[in-house]
């Protein structure tokens, strides 16, 4: 996620995934959102910016470690998802989050998308559009309707897609590298 490319006020990553995953919710902070916009302002300088903050799908994700039914899990392309029929709601990985990323489904859902199953009871985070990357498309929600290409997803294992090597080209940070999570989003320009 580029930084210095997302453009304060705008929310199209923010509709997009709401649409694309039939999340009923808004742009308040209060709504059911797998992606929030999050405004920075830096003291020293007064430089603001705008970014997207989602599910960072951790390496090493607290998030699975806290589960007592491993409900949470990381797949092998390193995907972090939540199993609706096995999770109990006790929403531990929500507090194992240092991200804000999970949220709780506390009323039941109608007219639900069949490949974005949600329920009452289930904890939900972003799934990097695991249902498109699953059906062989390469791009998510969210990147596809960012306006500016401030968000690029890709492989991070495949040094030769486009995503590797604008992060070899440009210098990047993880929220919170202090928690050494080796996180699968990575932001420039902040």
């Amino acid at each position: 996620i580029d930084a210095n490319l997302c453009r304060e006020g705008c929310q199209e990553c923010v509709l997009a995934c709401n649409r694309e995953n039939g999340l009923e919710g808004g742009t308040r902070p209060v709504d059911v959102q797998w992606i929030r916009k999050v405004d920075l302002k830096e003291r020293a300088t007064g430089r603001t910016l705008s970014l997207p903050v989602m599910c960072q799908h951790c390496a090493e994700p607290p998030c699975v470690d806290v589960c007592p039914t491993k409900a949470s899990f990381k797949r092998a392309d390193g995907i972090v998802l939540v199993d609706r029929h096995t999770c109990i709601g006790c929403r531990y990985c929500m507090l194992a989050c240092p991200y804000k990323a999970r949220s709780m489904v506390h009323e039941p859902i109608t007219q639900q998308k069949p490949e974005v199953p949600r329920g009452k009871g289930c904890v939900e985070s972003c799934t990097l559009c695991v249902h498109r990357i699953d059906r062989g498309e390469r791009n998510t929600a969210c990147a596809e309707a960012c306006p500016t290409r401030a968000i690029l997803f890709g492989d991070l294992n495949d040094p030769d897609s486009e995503i590797s090597r604008r992060i070899a080209s440009l210098p990047t940070t993880q929220l919170r590298a202090d928690l050494r999570l080796d996180l699968g989003v990575r932001y420039t320009g902040l």
